[in-house]
C-alpha cells in the first residue's frame, strides 16, 4: 500500500497511475480516493498519470484526531505532490475536494500547476453570514453533526440515497451499487475526521485564494445540485477568479461524476487537452 508520512505524523494513502501528465484529483466528503476510479480509468487509458489520495482520517489514510481543517488538507496535498515530485499537474476537486484544490492552488501551487477543476464545489463559503446573505444557516451543517454522531452508519446511507445523487427526485431510479459503494467509503473513515470536517467545508472562506489563484480553472456544477447550492458557488467562484470557465449541466445533481460521467469525463478531458 502507497503511503507518505506528513510532517505532523500523519500516513495519507495514495494511488498513481500510468504515466503522463500528472492529474491529481481531490475527493469529496467523507470519501476516499475511490470516489474517483471512474475518472482514473478514463484518463489513464487517454495517457496521463493519475493520482489520488485519501485525505487524512478518510479512506486509509490514518484516522488521527486532529488537523481536520483545510489548511491541513492543502498541506497534506503539497506533501504528497513534492514526494512525487509533480509538475504541470491539473488539480480536479469535487466538493470539499474542490476547497482543498482552491486552498491547495492558492498556497502551494506556484510553478507546479498548469491547470484546476472545481466539480459541485464549495467554495467560495458554504455558511450564510452578514457578508454571504445567500449562504445556508449553520443550522444545516448541524443537523449533518448531528445525523452523523447519532447513527453514522444510516447517515451515510439516508445521504446517497437521498439528495446526493438525485434519488430522492421523482423519476429517478437510485443504483444500489452507487449507494453502498459511498456507505463503504464513509464507514471506512474516522468518524471524529468527518465530524471535524462539517466545519472546514462549511465554514472556510476561500474568497482571497480564488482571487490569487492564476492558471486556467473550470468551474463545473449542476443546477439541481442539493447539497451545494450552485447559485451561491460556482456562480460565485467564477466571478472572483482571474482565468476561471463555468459551465453549468442542467438537472445533474452533487454526484454528477458518478452519474454522469459519460457526460463529465469528455468534458474534462477536453479542457486538461485545451
Amino acid at each position: 500500500m502507497s503511503t507518505i508520512t506528513t510532517k505532523d505524523g500523519v500516513q495519507i494513502y495514495y494511488k498513481d497511475w500510468g504515466q503522463g501528465q500528472p492529474v491529481v484529483f481531490h475527493h469529496g466528503w467523507p470519501l476516499s480516493a475511490d470516489d474517483w476510479d471512474t475518472q482514473m480509468l478514463f484518463f489513464v487509458h487517454h495517457g496521463y498519470r493519475v493520482i489520488a489520495f485519501d485525505r487524512r482520517g478518510h479512506g486509509r489514510s490514518s484516522q488521527v484526531s486532529d488537523g481536520h481543517d483545510m489548511d491541513h488538507y492543502a498541506a497534506d496535498a503539497a506533501a504528497l505532490v513534492e514526494h512525487l515530485n509533480l509538475r504541470d499537474a491539473v488539480h480536479i476537486g469535487h466538493s470539499t475536494g474542490g476547497g482543498e484544490v482552491t486552498r491547495y492552488v492558492a498556497r502551494y501551487g506556484k510553478g507546479r500547476v498548469s491547470k484546476a477543476v472545481l466539480v459541485s464545489a464549495v467554495p467560495p463559503l458554504m455558511l450564510k453570514t452578514a457578508n454571504n446573505p445567500d449562504g445556508l444557516p449553520i443550522a444545516v451543517f448541524d443537523g449533518l453533526r448531528a445525523g452523523l454522531a447519532a447513527n453514522r452508519a444510516q447517515f451515510y446511507r439516508d445521504v446517497p440515497a437521498g439528495p446526493f445523487y438525485g434519488f430522492n427526485r421523482p423519476g429517478v431510479t437510485p443504483i444500489e451499487g452507487v449507494i453502498g459503494n459511498w456507505w463503504r467509503q464513509g464507514m471506512i473513515g474516522g468518524a471524529k475526521a468527518h465530524y471535524d470536517g462539517i466545519k472546514a467545508f462549511s465554514e472556510t472562506d476561500f474568497t482571497e485564494d480564488l482571487k490569487s489563484i492564476d492558471v486556467p480553472t473550470l468551474v463545473l456544477h449542476g443546477d439541481d445540485d442539493q447539497i451545494v447550492p450552485y447559485k451561491d458557488a460556482a456562480l460565485l467562484s467564477v466571478k472572483l477568479l482571474k482565468h476561471g470557465t463555468l459551465k453549468i449541466y442542467p438537472g445533474f445533481p452533487h454526484g454528477m461524476l458518478t452519474t454522469h460521467a459519460d457526460v463529465l469525463n469528455p468534458d474534462l478531458l477536453a479542457f486538461v487537452r485545451s
